[in-house]
């Protein structure tokens, strides 16, 4: 052939060979039209210089195989030898299309996607980018990236060929990926993906990404942000604080330990390398709603996210779900406009009568035996080795020969003599390559003969093969325990160190029994087999997958066998002697029926073409018909398209002889246009039109339809053009408007001889349809399965079905098996199939087939993103709906622009031609998919890695905001029209008591005599703190207070009454002498948890100072922690700071002017080495309601409080507690919290002095460095009552809980600890306090022992389990009711329920009142309200530098609207409800029970409902087992969830569609941004208590370098 001016016959072979592998190349995707045409200039070059006048280049079609892309070749010359094919095999290796290779791209289906695209590009999509990490786009572990080689089984797609050279080291890969990719951080990718780029931003030559020193990255790497990147950062994003870019930090901060910090403006510069524990606690005092810099990044792309959102998406369904207040109603909903079947029910359509030949065999095994005696000579297989060439040749004398030795070695010789191991009726696994077929068919006939079972499987490769546990499922529901192999195929198993083969997973132990000839046994002349006529008993089992990935067993009786031989042989007109080629596999389907079965009972000649064969060598089968002059051939669409991409080496090759060529999936829909291109191609080769035969199978039914050569000259059948919104409905409409939407389908033929059909309703009951419905096909015939073996529940439902029509009477008696075929009946009785069963994906309703799917992605160009033939589809159930999901394999050298282009670009093709949208899109590392036995994707392997987060995805697309669309309505909050008086009245007469609970009386002590006989201070007398420390030291001065101990357990200090007093006159004295500080002033009091804290604090009570205790910076993060102190001190206009002499020298010091102003800090004083002086006087303050010290602290919002508390309320507090947990002198408590406010600093520097116990104080950090400190005090001092915070149990939980038996070992006893409270302001922590009880149980720990307190700003102590009342009461509470402001109480393990434990007894002198916080009116028992609380010990009022009067007021003096007007009441700002229980208090009475929900101020309001964060975190943390903390927040109403990452960081995108799920199944809300962040991240303040908005500001402002955010669409 003259092409180009060079007559391409003439060029060397491997020249010829190079232009062959390009055309391929193109053909499959692998290379752009460009690329394609470049390459080939260069190869022809060097003949091209001769030919000076050359004509231009004829333009290919890139699109695959269509009529138009492959009409322009001509025939080409010569065989390739075995050189070539070996040259081609190296640089391809495994080129396929596996189980789902029946898919190529149409033109028309091309050109409509194109269309599709199009008409999305003039609406100027902009999605926004997911933020990646730089150490998170390599993909680790490298070999990831390089293609492994390929097996000789793979029936998979080939890597192409610039990636399959030698392998390139990591420095390759990383520098590639670096260069290559231009959103390499992700400042760049606040570019608008669906708009042109800014074309003034010029691009400099690779300056700005300098390749990386080290082959690998750490993990906390940064990328370099690109020239484009630095461009939009220069016009869009104003750096926060003067930091630099935020994803270049200046450098690594060091993590500290855990340190409290208020942040607010000016505490922006937060490093984001620092780990929870240095996070301090943030706050702004001017309230939360400061803005957060909107400039930044992420703030970009939130608005790119929500400009997205905010297009006009497919209209929601009519009302999927109605929300009744407590349930979601599911509303079947039907769509008005949805194409109904109009035709009349279909009637059964019968095949022609299956004829009777005198010659037919009464048996398979007799056709054998004829043509084994007769026909001796006569060749039955001829096998090809690896280069295409004929092998061997079995004939049928020795097939027979064989067979029967091996018959008779399984019956007589596997046991010892007299015992016989396999009996007939028993299953053997039959395990032979693809490249083995002489010996398959030897053990197949060779069971047979034995008359037992063979089931034929794939040859295991590796104990994980993909599928393995469900192939031993196949094999135990067989009951298998005999299998077959080859000496070769038994060498190759994997086989444990010892020799033996592996034990695969999920398998029965099997016996391996070689059957080379060499090991068979001849039989003794007398010995014949038996050979019955064929009955109803099972001849052989075909293993099935299900569309879950169960492999289960036909069954196909010996009577099936024989009637389906002789219907193929009418239907496909086999003549004795004919020759067969066959491609398929020869284990099952229609390699088996055609190629093993049929062809010996007809005495067929069959050529076995393996698939590493085709491999190598894509026209092998072409050769092998012009060699052998073959009859018929047995091929799939893969097939015809690479023989048609290779044909230009065959110049003489002629397929005129061919009279069949059998199209084995010429049932899938996208089928015809491979058919089409083949002809156009071979019709040169004197291949005719009509010899093309698709037919449709399946394993159940076995042949349902084949198409019947047809005669010379008559037309072609005709196509169906069909409407893909018609089939979505399961209706036929042939395509009139939208040809993008249109879908073309070739017949299948007529129905086998002999064999009904009908079809029926694919899901219900079998009804029949009517004629222009697609329904499921099913058939009645002697020829097909009879069952799944020892299955007989399932059997039933596929094998016995009896049709019914409109009115449910059954047509008749006789059964009809179900195909799993999608199809309908067209004219002239064809058969026509759009689809199966196992590829169908039912969404909202409509039906779409997963191959129409992957066509369509295919269509949108994959050429550099991913490889063709690995694109798995299928659906999971999440919110009351199918969802979509399409996972495929990316190419290593994709970028992530390249990649994320092709992902939005699929999104928008499937929205417009199939208008349903995509749930999530996954791409996978090149060789990772699970693979099918012939390379194929395992489909269900793949769907259940997804679902349980083990598919490590490089790149990630959530789409929910488009596809869900089936949400309930939101609630719209109706006005209050009932005032608080009529619900009050209304609950009165419903019998409901109102919602309120007091303590018992706190009760005063006047008879001083008794006073003197308990050895307790007078409480008329002294009403102050300092009274009774003067008290205690003169009266029993060395009463030990207090023990501090160190990380090893060693008591570093100890302070007696009288030393404590002594050290308090000290720092009096030093404060009373400096001039400048006035009694009545603020004092700041800066030490570590210690006795130093306490003596300073009496120290200025003394002095008639007003102590502020704060906790110090952490010297390793002074820029993070010191700012926050700064503040509390300018907040509280503190005139002096006492500390120590260590924390003086870094308030002073270098470091810390850089973060603030230390010329302006107020007086110092260190308390290390003050002189021994005395006050002149100790002052006395005039009233017990001047304030005693200021508590300052950070609520979880980040809002930076200090209340007033008064000398009364802190007597109050400490006698409610003393009476609470019976304290007194002789008692020890062990105290593990910080000192710094709440409860946790009431404890440690109060209580003591007040009640007179022994104080054994643990600084939670110590903690940190030895484990087991707490829990071995607690045992060594055999203390009973002890108090602990949420992280310190978590500590011990997470760290201790494993080493149990080693604190045993050390003697560690727990069974002395009567009650251990946690301290803590929120929801009680259940699944913790509940673990920890668990863990330590063996330790002695009672179940009953733990319990918590809860307390408030407004009141520090409000609930406080002591150690009289009733143990804490547990309830469950329907969570959707809370979202409504409701409580219902259901039982426990009801779906959506919440255990709710009651947060302590409610201290004494404390009532408490459940408000409408909206009508401010008193609520019914078990509602949900407000928590106000009235006590002697509330705290006073705010202490703020602002005096927002209106606040204090609202919040501290407030009064119900009706009720009781009078009492003052404090708001606590938490909401809860009260539930009268059937215990009884101390009193005798019933007792109330207290139930914290949430704080009011970090509910999230969505959908108009109100969300707890904390429950939405439980549900986060539970989705995978790498998610270790999590926190939400919302921005904007988009819900944004930040999880930390436990595991390794290839996880970190495995969570994203797993956290979208788990809220929305169990929340009903849509994620919009999803942020992996590392283990530490999100700041966690010294209670325990997450600081959300500071992490939402922190991400906001970009400074938390996150692994990965999503950007759900």
């Amino acid at each position: 052939m003259a092409e180009r001016g060079v007559d391409v016959s003439a060029l060397p072979q491997e020249v010829r060979e190079q232009l062959a592998e390009l055309d391929l190349e193109l053909s499959e995707g692998d290379i752009t039209q460009k690329g394609y045409e470049k390459k080939r200039a260069k190869v022809l070059a060097p003949y091209l210089t001769q030919t000076p006048n050359l004509a231009p280049p004829p333009a290919y079609d890139a699109q695959s195989p269509g009529p138009s892309s492959a009409s322009a070749p001509e025939p080409g010359p010569s065989n390739s030898s075995s050189s070539s094919s070996r040259h081609r095999r190296t640089r391809r290796p495994h080129r396929s299309g596996g189980t789902r290779d029946e898919r190529y791209r149409s033109d028309i289906h091309t050109e409509a996607v194109q269309a599709a695209l199009a008409k999305h590009k003039e609406e100027k999509m902009a999605l926004p980018m997911p933020t990646k990490r730089r150490s998170a786009y390599v993909q680790s572990p490298i070999d990831n990236c390089t293609p492994p080689d390929s097996s000789s089984s793979s029936d998979d797609e080939a890597v192409s060929s610039e990636s399959a050279g030698p392998q390139q080291s990591p420095d390759t890969w990383i520098n590639s990926s670096l260069h290559g990719s231009s959103t390499s951080s992700s400042a760049s990718s606040t570019l608008s993906h669906g708009e042109s780029r800014p074309t003034q931003a010029p691009q400099p030559q690779s300056q700005q990404v300098p390749p990386p020193p080290a082959p690998a990255h750490p993990p906390h790497s940064h990328s370099q942000p690109s020239a484009l990147a630095e461009a939009f950062a220069q016009a869009r994003i104003d750096p926060v604080g003067g930091v630099g870019p935020p994803d270049v930090p200046s450098q690594a901060q060091a993590r500290g330990s855990r340190v409290d910090l208020p942040a607010n403006a000016v505490v922006r510069g937060m490093s984001r390398g620092q780990s929870r524990s240095s996070m301090m606690e943030t706050a702004d005092v001017r309230r939360v709603g400061r803005g957060v810099p909107v400039s930044s990044r992420v703030s970009t792309k939130i608005q790119q996210l929500l400009n997205t959102l905010k297009r006009p998406k497919r209209p929601p369904l009519s009302e999927f779900f109605m929300d009744d207040q407590e349930e979601i109603v599911e509303v079947p909903q039907v769509d008005p406009n949805a194409p109904k079947p109009e035709g009349r029910q279909i009637i059964p359509v019968k095949g022609e009568p299956l004829g009777v030949v005198s010659n037919w065999p009464p048996a398979l095994q007799a056709a054998l035996a004829r043509w084994g005696a007769t026909q001796g000579k006569s060749p039955a297989l001829t096998a090809l080795d690896i280069t295409g060439k004929p092998l061997y040749t079995l004939t049928y004398g020795k097939l027979w020969s064989r067979s029967v030795k091996l018959a008779y070695t399984l019956l007589n010789k596997l046991g010892t003599k007299n015992e016989q191991i396999l009996k007939p009726g028993d299953r053997v696994a039959l395990v032979y390559p693809n490249s083995d077929p002489g010996m398959f068919w030897v053990a197949f006939y060779g069971c047979l003969l034995a008359e037992v079972i063979p089931v034929p499987i794939e040859v295991p490769l590796s104990r994980k093969d993909a599928g393995s546990s469900q192939v031993g499922f196949l094999l135990g529901s067989c009951g298998v325990g005999l299998a077959l192999t080859s000496e070769i195929c038994l060498k190759g198993l994997p086989k444990t160190p010892t020799g033996e083969i592996l034990q695969f997973k999920g398998w029965p132990r099997l016996k391996w029994v070689v059957t080379d000839s060499k090991y068979l046994t001849k039989p003794s002349k007398d010995w014949q087999p038996h050979i019955p006529t064929a009955n109803t008993d099972t001849a052989y089992i075909e293993y099935k997958a299900s569309k879950e990935g169960t492999v289960m067993g036909v069954a196909v009786s010996k009577i099936a066998t024989l009637t389906h031989c002789q219907a193929l042989t009418q239907a496909c007109n086999y003549c004795e002697g004919e020759t067969l080629v066959n491609v398929l596999d020869f284990k099952k389907d229609m390699g088996l029926w055609h190629g093993v079965l049929t062809s010996v009972m007809n005495r067929i000649h069959t050529i076995s073409v393996p698939y590493a064969v085709m491999k190598a060598c894509p026209l092998s089968w072409v050769q092998r018909v012009h060699i052998h002059k073959a009859r018929v051939a047995l091929v799939k669409c893969r097939d015809l398209h690479w023989a048609m991409m290779a044909h230009r080496d065959q110049r003489d090759t002629s397929l005129a002889s061919l009279r069949m060529l059998i199209v084995a999936d010429g049932a899938n829909p996208w089928s015809v246009s491979s058919c089409d291109a083949f002809l156009n191609v071979f019709q040169a080769h004197d291949l005719k039109p009509e010899v093309i035969c698709p037919c449709a199978t399946s394993p159940e039914a076995m042949t349902v339809a084949i198409r019947r050569p047809g005669v010379p000259g008559a037309p072609l059948p005709a196509r169906a053009i069909l409407s893909m919104t018609g089939l979505s409905h399961g209706v036929i409409r042939v395509n009139t408007e939208d040809k993008n939407s249109a879908l073309t389908v070739q017949d299948v033929g007529h129905v086998m001889p002999g064999a009904l059909m009908c079809i029926v309703k694919p899901d219900g009951p079998p009804m029949l349809c009517k004629t222009d419905e697609i329904g499921e096909i099913v058939v009645n015939s002697r020829a097909g399965g009879n069952m799944y073996y020892g299955l007989h529940g399932v059997t039933k439902n596929t094998f016995e079905v009896i049709p019914v029509n409109a009115s449910g009477t059954p047509i008749g008696e006789i059964p009809f098996v179900r195909s799993g075929l999608l199809g309908f009946v067209g004219p002239g009785s064809l058969i026509f199939v759009v689809g199966k069963n196992e590829g169908l994906l039912m969404v909202s309703g409509r039906r779409h087939n997963a191959d129409d799917l992957v066509a369509t992605a295919l269509a949108v160009e994959p050429v550099k993103t991913v490889y063709r033939g690995r694109i798995a589809v299928f659906s999971v159930t999440v919110f009351y709906d199918e969802r979509i999901v399409i996972v495929a394999e990316q190419r290593p050298d994709a970028s992530e622009e390249d990649s994320f282009q092709w992902m939005s670009r699929v999104l928008q093709a499937i929205d417009s031609i199939h208008q349903v949208g995509l749930y999530c899109l996954a791409l996978v590392p090149a060789n990772t998919l699970p693979k099918t036995p012939l390379g194929g994707i395992h489909i269900s392997d793949t769907k259940q890695l997804f679902l349980e987060g083990a598919l490590h995805p490089c790149n990630i697309l959530m789409c929910p905001h488009t596809c869900v669309t089936n949400m309930p309505k939101p609630r719209q909050k109706q006005p209050v029209g009932v005032g608080p008086a009529s619900i009050m009245v209304g609950n009165l007469v419903a019998g409901k008591r109102i919602a309120q609970a007091a303590g018992r009386d706190l009760g005063l002590i006047e008879d001083q005599d008794l006073v003197r006989k308990l050895c307790m201070w007078p409480t008329m007398m002294h009403q102050f703190l300092t009274e009774a420390l003067q008290w205690r030291a003169q009266t029993d001065p060395d009463h030990t207070l207090y023990v501090l101990l160190n990380a090893k357990g060693v008591a570093v200090c100890t302070a007696t009454c009288v030393q404590l007093h002594k050290k308090a006159e000290k720092i009096a004295a030093a404060l009373m002498e400096r001039s400048g500080i006035n009694i009545g002033e603020n004092v700041v009091l800066l030490y570590p948890p210690g006795i130093d804290l306490i003596a300073a604090f009496y120290g200025c009570l003394y002095a008639g100072c007003i102590p502020v205790t704060v906790r110090p910076p952490h010297p390793q993060n002074l820029s993070a922690t010191l700012p926050t102190v700064r503040m509390i001190i300018d907040v509280s206009k503190a005139a002096c700071i006492l500390t120590t002499q260590v924390l003086t020298k870094i308030l002073r010091s270098k470091e810390a002017a850089t973060t603030v102003n230390i010329k302006t800090w107020p007086i110092i004083i260190d308390t290390d080495d003050l002189p021994r002086k005395r006050p002149p006087t100790i002052y006395k303050p005039p009233n017990a309601e001047m304030i005693a010290y200021l508590d300052f602290s950070v609520s979880t919002t980040g809002m930076l409080t200090g209340v007033k508390i008064s000398h009364a309320a802190v007597s109050a507090l400490c006698r409610s507690i003393k009476l609470q947990c019976e304290l007194y002198s002789s008692r020890q408590i062990t105290i593990c919290l910080d000192p710094y406010c709440g409860l946790g600093f009431v404890l440690w520097c109060l209580a003591s002095v007040y009640s007179g116990h022994q104080s054994i104080l643990i600084p939670p950090m110590e903690l940190e460095s030895s484990l087991t400190l707490w829990l071995g005090t607690l045992s060594q001092y055999r203390i009973r009552d002890t108090f602990c915070s949420y992280s310190v149990m978590e500590l011990c939980t997470k760290g201790l809980g494993g080493q149990t038996d080693m604190l045993k070992a050390r003697g560690v006893n727990l069974s002395c600890v009567r009650s251990c409270v946690v301290v803590a302001e929120e929801r009680p922590r259940l699944a913790l306090t509940h673990s920890f009880s668990k863990l330590f149980k063996d330790l002695g720990l009672s179940m009953r022992a733990v319990s918590t307190a809860f307390g408030s700003r407004v009141n520090l102590a409000i609930c406080l389990q002591g150690t009289t009342g009733p143990d804490p009461s547990t309830v469950y509470v329907d969570m959707k009711s809370l979202r409504h402001d409701r409580v219902r109480l259901v039982e426990r393990g009801a779906p959506q329920s919440l255990p709710l434990v009651e947060s302590g007894t409610i201290l004494p002198g404390v009532r408490v009142i459940i408000v409408n916080p909206e009508t401010r009116g008193p609520l019914g028992d078990s509602h949900l309200g407000e928590i106000w609380v009235n006590s002697p010990h509330n705290a006073t009022g705010y202490y703020t530098i602002y005096g927002e009067e209106n606040l204090q007021a609202d919040h501290f003096n407030t009064k119900l609207s009706f009720g009781d007007p009078q009492t003052l009441w404090a708001r606590t700002g938490y909401l809860g409800f009260v539930k009268r229980t059937e215990l009884t208090d101390s009193s005798g009475d019933r007792h109330d029970a207290l139930f914290v929900v949430g704080s009011l101020d970090e509910t999230l309001e969505l959908r108009g409902l109100r969300y707890h964060p904390i429950d939405i975190e439980t549900s986060v943390s539970r989705a995978h087992r790498s998610i270790g903390e999590s926190a939400v927040f919302t921005w904007t109403n988009l819900l944004v969830v930040v999880a930390e990452l436990c595991g390794s960081e290839q996880d970190a995108l495995d969570l994203v569609p797993l956290i979208t799920n788990v809220v929305l199944e169990e929340h009903h809300l849509i994620v919009g941004v999803v942020v992996i962040v590392d283990p530490g991240v999100i700041p966690i303040n010294s209670r325990g208590e997450k600081q959300r908005m500071h992490l939402r500001d922190s991400f906001l402002a970009d400074q938390l370098d996150p692994i990965y955010v999503a950007y759900n669409m």
